[in-house]
């Protein structure tokens, strides 16, 4: 599966071009909200969401952001892989 990755946003896309799976992380100034995932109930289970959030954080701290995590999913994965001190 390919992922795109765009200023706010990490998706990947059926061959007809509908999203399948995606992060949304809109900025204001130097904060990102990661306030959306998605992954299609035909993908679900395969780790899809968790590849997403690494890419989206990944292009986050890139942008030299601070990422906030406001989706349900987001907080749970953050929990797992984000270490307090990053987001200080």
């Amino acid at each position: 599966m390919k992922f795109f990755v765009e200023c706010e946003r990490v998706y990947a896309a059926s061959e007809s071009g509908d999203v399948i799976a995606e992060v949304t992380f809109p900025a204001i100034d130097s904060i990102a909200d990661i306030n959306h995932t998605f992954v299609d109930e035909s993908l679900r289970g395969q780790g899809i969401a968790a590849r997403l959030m690494e890419m989206a954080y990944a292009e986050i701290r890139r942008q030299g952001k601070q990422a906030v995590f406001s989706c349900s999913y987001a907080k749970k994965w953050a929990e797992k892989n984000v270490n307090a001190s990053e987001e200080n």
